[in-house]
């Protein structure tokens, strides 16, 4: 990722306590941020994506985790496994029916957790992801929210092939959108994200 894990991690820490908790990581596959683990008193990371789940196991055996960190390689929406919050890392907007998978984490645990981009991203819009984005955020405000922060930093990159490297999978607008940055070096591109914490089985509102 070409940016600040470090900021980012700093930032979940800071906006909620995951010591001592029994933590459901949804989305946390790829293991970009799978210290978060350290600390838990369980760590369990949910994705059905295979390339993800292997730079997970990659990271994990890196970090020495082996022992904090469980893999469930499963669909979220058959997920039956319980906890003290179910943490949605990035994936919200990636999800078909994102008003379900928020009313069936909190069947799981009393907090519902969601890290992710938000509409008004430079980031998310070089991506082509904007309009996932919008919707799963416009859900998200028909939950009743008990904490909401925003934050930005940036994307960093050498030159618009590693740019292109970064965004490529998501498609054709994306490459597209990628070429105002022919030629370029140092690229930086803006990047803003949000956690909002939900809890008390929340349900939407209407």
């Amino acid at each position: 990722m070409a940016t600040d894990l470090k900021q980012m991690m700093q930032n979940l820490r800071e906006f909620y306590d995951f010591s001592g908790k029994e933590v459901l990581a949804v989305g946390a596959g790829g293991g970009q941020l799978v210290e978060l683990g350290r600390g838990t008193k369980k760590f369990t990371a949910i994705d059905n994506n295979p390339a993800a789940i292997h730079q997970l196991e990659a990271r994990i055996a890196a970090a020495g985790l082996q022992n904090q960190v469980e893999i469930v390689n499963a669909d979220f929406f058959k997920t039956s496994l319980h906890g003290d919050v179910v943490y949605f890392e990035f994936c919200l907007h990636e999800m078909d029916d994102p008003e379900n998978a928020l009313r069936h984490a909190s069947t799981l645990a009393s907090d519902v957790l969601i890290f992710d981009h938000l509409p008004d991203s430079p980031w998310a819009f070089h991506a082509a992801e904007e309009d996932k984005i919008r919707r799963s955020t416009n859900t998200l405000a028909r939950f009743d929210c008990v904490r909401h922060q925003t934050f930005r930093t940036e994307q960093h990159f050498q030159d618009h092939a590693q740019l292109l490297e970064k965004i490529s999978p998501q498609g054709e607008l994306a490459v597209e959108r990628a070429r105002r940055y022919l030629g370029e070096t140092n690229i930086v591109i803006p990047m803003t994200y949000g956690l909002t914490l939900l809890a008390g089985a929340p349900q939407p509102r209407g």
